[in-house]
């Protein structure tokens, strides 16, 4: 291991490199998270614009959105954690954490 770590450090990025570094496994899978979330999202439609700064900023990729239809959004609640920063980032200030025990 101490010579490949040497080698390592002296051998310039090459396809050499990634060959001594060996393959990465990114093998995903999900679960029902949204069981413990405290707070959801509510989106007031009359003043989304629908630019998916939401969705691109969400951490777990929950959001959907349906450009030209009602609703604009749609969230996956099974995999929604509650973290609020689609809340924190929407640039027209639509969406609002509510509590999840008043959630309709």
């Amino acid at each position: 291991m101490r010579v490949q770590l040497e080698q390592l450090m002296t051998t310039p990025k090459s396809s050499e490199y990634k060959t001594i570094l060996g393959p990465c496994a990114y093998v995903f899978t999900s679960s029902n998270t949204g069981s413990w979330r405290i707070e959801r999202p509510r989106v007031d439609f009359s003043t989304c614009i629908q630019c998916g700064t939401c969705r691109m900023y969400c951490p777990a990729d929950v959001i959907t959105i349906h450009k030209g239809q009602q609703p604009p959004l749609e969230f996956q609640w099974d995999y929604c954690k509650g973290c609020g920063i689609c809340a924190n980032e929407c640039p027209k200030h639509c969406i609002q954490m509510i509590s999840e025990r008043s959630a309709e």
